[in-house]
């Protein structure tokens, strides 16, 4: 079945799914986006994705195209079009078409396009199997907090890690300490025993699934520090790992050339995967 994308008031082929070329989204990277995970069916942390939506669109002043019940009503038909049970969701709105010129225009509606993609449903097992991440300078600007569609050092950084065979990589501040990968939070359990990941500010994407972690593991009784570590720090840790919206809850075993722990998933982050697991299968519809 051919997939079917929304763009601007449209359901059309994805193969047909275009923008104007002065788009400032496309000109500017003058726009935010969004990326909802979908589990059996049923939306993950919806109602997150949609509040950071309205946060960064109102960081950046842009008019929302329609109101939030009106795009949930969109992503449900995407989803319904294209079959997808497995997979997410990827929303984009920018500024809008207008002559180029650095100033906001005047009187243009915002551009919204949505897209859904299918995925493997996901294999916890799979998901265990630990990774390696680099570390590499943070040269992203000061309002990390906002989902903007600039990702250029984004993907430098996981372009630098995939060439040399690691699965992410961990952007460093200019303190030496870690704000968070190309397209994952960042989490250590450190030579004391202490459950890490730095604080939500400016410098980093305050992400839903992060958020969820939290949630999950607070009802479980694990507590952990919003704090910034170092490098340093991280590879002392006795554990490590990642989170996102597709890839909920990843190991890292190997930190550059050095390994973590005893190179195998961590028990902190083992039952956090099995508490994270209960908690996608008991998601209300």
């Amino acid at each position: 079945m051919s997939r079917i994308a929304y763009v601007n008031g449209r359901y059309v082929a994805h193969g047909d799914a275009m923008v104007h070329v002065e788009d400032r989204g496309y000109q500017y990277s003058d726009g935010v986006y969004e990326v909802v995970a979908v589990h059996n069916g049923k939306y993950v942390d919806n109602d997150g994705h949609f509040e950071r939506l309205e946060r960064s669109l109102g960081e950046l002043r842009i008019t929302p195209p329609m109101s939030r019940r009106s795009m949930e009503v969109v992503m449900h038909e995407v989803l319904r079009r294209n079959r997808v049970r497995n997979g997410f969701v990827y929303m984009q709105i920018t500024r809008g078409v207008a002559p180029r010129n650095h100033g906001f225009p005047k009187g243009v509606p915002s551009a919204f396009v949505m897209t859904a993609r299918h995925l493997k449903p996901l294999d916890m097992n799979a998901v265990r199997k630990g990774v390696r991440v680099i570390t590499v300078p943070d040269i992203r600007w000061k309002r990390r907090d906002i989902k903007s569609v600039s990702l250029l050092p984004n993907v430098l950084a996981k372009q630098q890690a995939e060439e040399v065979g690691a699965y992410e990589a961990w952007q460093v501040d200019d303190d030496g300490n870690v704000t968070e990968g190309t397209l994952s939070n960042a989490w250590i359990v450190n030579a004391d025993g202490e459950l890490l990941t730095r604080q939500a500010d400016n410098f980093i994407l305050r992400g839903i699934t992060r958020l969820a972690v939290m949630r999950v593991a607070s009802g479980e009784g694990v507590t952990f520090t919003e704090r910034a570590f170092s490098v340093k720090e991280a590879k002392a840790a006795r554990e490590a790992f990642l989170t996102s919206s597709t890839v909920p809850i990843k190991p890292i075993v190997q930190i550059d050339d050095t390994v973590i722990g005893d190179g195998t998933v961590g028990p902190v982050t083992g039952r956090l995967m099995d508490f994270y697991a209960t908690y996608l299968d008991n998601l209300e519809s």
